[in-house]
């Protein structure tokens, strides 16, 4: 079977957003492990720059999904290298621990897929895409209690345990520095599954930054080892006086 082309368009976009990400986090490090007052970083501007991080991740990672053919190794992987990162943060940096962050949610977005794919594709892809978003923005604040723009209470009594914040409900007290629910990410996951059943063709045309290209093809390998070199770094500054 002749093995089909990557499409490095995609690539490129990903080890763009894994560079703005590093860069990201490196300031993430600095505020708050590291001390620097910096008003900035927790401002609009800063959520918005984390957003469209997680976001393009999120999004890509859905489109991504039906040119994948080892579904559910892939979809394993991920979701295992993310709860290797939470025993590793809640051993280590317990003050930095992470619970379901973003690679538990993808994991576990490409394994639900596997099984909705008989329902997503029986609407219309148009149609499907608007009332994933639809969905998506009406399910944002359900963490924190609500949704429909805050103006429906969800039960607090759902709001239990770790495993119910895995849907959305995190129980009182709970804390995590990257925290993506499947409610309401996963249907972010399935707009960007919508959107390559619009546009199947996108990314093919070639474009090419060669490390940033090569970073995009070794995206979870770099995800995972991308903090502990940054902060590595930054202390191996601040020792010498830089910081």
């Amino acid at each position: 079977m002749k093995k089909s082309k990557r499409r490095e368009s995609l690539d490129t976009l990903r080890g763009l957003t894994l560079v703005s990400m590093i860069a990201y986090h490196a300031c993430w490090d600095l505020v708050y492990l590291f001390g620097k007052d910096w008003a900035w970083y927790r401002s609009d501007g800063a959520y918005l720059w984390q957003q469209s991080i997680c976001w393009t991740f999120i999004l890509l990672s859905g489109y991504c999904w039906s040119l994948g053919r080892q579904k559910w190794k892939r979809g394993l992987t991920v979701f295992g290298a993310g709860v290797l990162i939470s025993v590793v943060t809640w051993t280590v940096m317990p003050e930095s621990r992470i619970f379901f962050g973003v690679l538990s949610l993808l994991g576990s977005a490409m394994l639900l897929t596997i099984p909705a794919e008989w329902v997503l594709k029986k609407l219309p892809a148009v149609v499907g895409l608007g009332l994933n978003f639809a969905l998506f923005l009406i399910l944002r604040g359900i963490s924190g209690g609500s949704v429909a723009f805050g103006r429906i209470a969800v039960p607090q009594a759902l709001y239990a345990n770790y495993l119910t914040a895995c849907f959305g409900f995190p129980p009182s007290g709970f804390f995590s520095t990257d925290y993506f629910a499947l409610l309401p990410w996963l249907f972010l996951f399935w707009c960007g599954y919508e959107l390559y059943r619009l546009f199947p063709d996108a990314g093919q045309r070639d474009v090419k930054l060669p490390l940033i290209t090569a970073m995009g093809r070794k995206s979870l390998l770099i995800y995972l080892l991308h903090q502990p070199l940054v902060y590595g770094a930054l202390t191996a500054l601040n020792f010498i006086g830089i910081l």
